[in-house]
């Protein structure tokens, strides 16, 4: 199971991750420190009588310590486009927060309803600039600045151009519906 070939590598970074000795989870384990120290570098096969206690000491699962090994974590979607803009998906479809890098292109400031959903939006400005109507006010942000909002505020945003903006923008499942319309 490759699986297992981690397992130690995540114990490591379990017991490291709070700030303990090898000798420290050893003892809230019950289990000796070299055993400890084998089992972290796979030169001891864990079995559950090994491994209950050091969860157990660890307040995680086992599971948490098999953790699959994502093979290829790059993400291959396509970019589609929508309106005055394409979205660049940069995260996999399955997240439950998806990212995208977003090209507008330039168009006059909204004249229709300003949309609203449940959650919240986190923006960066990579390039050009970027206009954000959140109810009656109008904020133009530049490249590295960013916004944070509650996403029930309406809200719309557009590239002030003359040039494309490029953002990164974060939403919820219910801002990718709201936003990208995609499929």
């Amino acid at each position: 199971m490759k699986e297992l070939e981690h397992l130690g590598l995540r114990l490591r970074a379990a017991r490291t991750g709070r700030g303990w000795t090898l000798e420290s989870l050893a003892k809230k384990a019950g289990v000796s420190a070299s055993t400890l120290s084998r089992l972290e570098a796979g030169k001891r096969q864990a079995n559950l009588e090994l491994l209950l206690p050091l969860t157990k000491a660890l307040d995680i699962s086992i599971d948490e310590l098999l953790t699959p090994v994502v093979e290829d974590p790059r993400v291959k979607r396509d970019p589609w486009e929508r309106e005055e803009a394409t979205f660049h998906p940069l995260s996999p479809e399955t997240s439950h927060i998806q990212t995208y890098k977003i090209v507008l292109r330039p168009r006059p400031a909204h004249d229709g309803p300003l949309g609203t959903h449940g959650g919240h939006e986190w923006l960066y400005v990579l390039s050009g600039r970027l206009r954000l109507q959140l109810d009656d006010r109008e904020i133009i942000l530049h490249r590295g600045e960013a916004a944070e909002f509650d996403t029930r505020t309406p809200h719309a945003m557009s590239a002030v151009g003359p040039e494309n903006t490029e953002i990164l923008s974060i939403f919820n499942e219910a801002g990718v519906r709201f936003h990208t319309e995609e499929g």
